[in-house]
This record gives C-alpha cells, sequence and structure tokens, in this order.
C-alpha cells in the first residue's frame, strides 16, 4: 500500500518452542526440504481445479480500533463453459479508504504471497534455513525461514515463517509480508500477515484464512489496517463428458468435504482486511 499524504507491524503469535535446528543433520533437512515442494507441487496442481470463493477485505482503523475506511471484494473462482478458470466478482462496494491506496503488488500479494505455495519450480528461488520443530494445533511440524535469494523487477515474494506438517510434508501455516523491488520515490509498505491451511479431501492443505493487524509506518504518518481473506466451499471441478456413440457414459460429478485440520484459532474471527501499500 501506498501512503496518500504505510511498514506493518502485525502482534506475531509465538514463533518457535525450545526444539533447536541442532535435532536433524543437514542432509536430513535438505531432504525434506525436497519433499515438502515435490508435495507442494502437486497441491498446487490440485487446487487449480477447485472452484471456491474468495472474500478480501481491508480496513482503515484509528488508534483506538475504530474502522475508519474499508476496501471489499468477494469473488468467486470458478471454471467458464470451455473450462478455463477464471474470477467472478460477485460483489465489490464502494471503496472507502481515505489515507491508503491499494497498489499492484498489493493485488498481486492478494492472489500469489498471502496464500503462499512453495513448490519444487520456486524452490531455487529461495534460501530456506531449518528452525526447529513446533506443534500447530497438536500438528507436529518443521519450522523453516524463507526468504529470497534475490529481487527482480515485476516479481513478488514471500519472506518468513512456514509450518511443515511433518508427517504430510504441506505447509499448514505461514507468517511473514511480501517483499519485491520498489522504487525509491514510491512510499510502499506492506503488512505481515498469517495464512492458516486446512486438509480438504482430506489429502491436500487447501489455505482457508489469512489475517493482518498491523500499522503501516509511512514516511509522514502512520496507518493501522486489518485485513482478511477467507477461502471458502472449495468444490472439485469436473466436466460432464457423453460419448456419442457405443454405450453412453456420464463421468459423473465429484464433490469435494473439508477435513479441518490446521485451523485459526476458535472464537470470533479478528476483523478482515487485505492491507497493503498506499
Amino acid at each position: 500500500m501506498r501512503a496518500i499524504t504505510l511498514t506493518i507491524l502485525m502482534s506475531a503469535g509465538a514463533l518457535l518452542a525450545a526444539d533447536t535446528a541442532a535435532d536433524l543433520s543437514q542432509a536430513k533437512i535438505d531432504e525434506i526440504i525436497q519433499k515438502f515442494a515435490a508435495k507442494e507441487s502437486e497441491f498446487s496442481k490440485a487446487r487449480d481445479n477447485y472452484t471456491y470463493r474468495q472474500t478480501a477485505r481491508i480496513q482503515e482503523l484509528d488508534p483506538g480500533g475504530t474502522q475508519m475506511g474499508r476496501w471489499e471484494m468477494v469473488s468467486d473462482i470458478v471454471f467458464n463453459g470451455e473450462g478455463k478458470r477464471t474470477e467472478h466478482v460477485v460483489n465489490a462496494p464502494v471503496p472507502s479508504l481515505s489515507h491508503i491506496i491499494l497498489t499492484p503488488e498489493d493485488m498481486q500479494d492478494l492472489k500469489d504471497v498471502q496464500p503462499f505455495v512453495l513448490t519444487s519450480e520456486e524452490l531455487p528461488k529461495y534460501l530456506i534455513r531449518y528452525l526447529g520443530k513446533e506443534a500447530v494445533d497438536e500438528i507436529d511440524c518443521y519450522v523453516f525461514a524463507v526468504k529470497p535469494k534475490k529481487l527482480e523487477q515485476g516479481h513478488r515474494y514471500f519472506q518468513g515463517e512456514v509450518w511443515v506438517d511433518d508427517q504430510d510434508l504441506q505447509i499448514v501455516k505461514s507468517y511473514g509480508r511480501g517483499v519485491g523491488v520498489i522504487k525509491h520515490s514510491e512510499d510502499n509498505q506492506f503488512p505481515k500477515f498469517e495464512t492458516y491451511r486446512e486438509q480438504i479431501d482430506g489429502k491436500y492443505w487447501f489455505p482457508t484464512y489469512t489475517i493482518a493487524n498491523d500499522t503501516l509506518h509511512f514516511k509522514d504518518s502512520d496507518q493501522r489496517i486489518r485485513q482478511t481473506v477467507r477461502y471458502e466451499d472449495y468444490k472439485q471441478f469436473k466436466a460432464e463428458t457423453k460419448i456419442t456413440f457405443g454405450d453412453e457414459v456420464d463421468t459423473g460429478k465429484q464433490n469435494s468435504s473439508k477435513d479441518g485440520k490446521a485451523a485459526p484459532p476458535s472464537g470470533p474471527a479478528p476483523a478482515q482486511t487485505p492491507a497493503k501499500k498506499q
């Protein structure tokens, strides 16, 4: 986001328990990284065959937490008549933000960085350091620090920590911010966020909730923001095919069911906002 006249400091949860990186050899760590990146590649391809609804909100807050302005977009990720994946905007009220401006980098982070996926193809772009083990909602996880090796113009990257299920070898939680090349003349700031995943159809871990609650520090002002993104109603897409010769075959429809595994803490969900620079 860019300030109109913003760095976000999000309240970080507990980062790491007492485990240290000394409990695994470097060879074993490298093996785990390669395996979970391969699993993430599988997941990324699988998610491309699902439809879902995405609800994103960003709120400008005063120092006491009262909303002053808001941006919201509800969209369905669906397939058109030609079977191509597309985004259909369901609801997009007129924004009332007055202290921040959403930039193209903000929208790219919303689409690609906040639901972070570290595939085998993306792995060479990042430096990864093993931090230890920690439980997330009673799920034993390996924790890794992740940052880009270099920043290239026009690309956005994730920088932070990821929690990887030590059995399924998939990311179940990520905490960090989007980073990239920004012109020195632009006062752009990006919030830290947490993204949680849940197990869908008993196999892959899909992003279901992102939260950012931070203060963006611009050159001339500070602005508190709150962002939430919800990813709901995942359904596997499968076209129906009919053969016009011989026996008629109906492939049927495939439904998906949710298996909640690692989800945000219970209780009222924090205010929702996809926040970014001005």
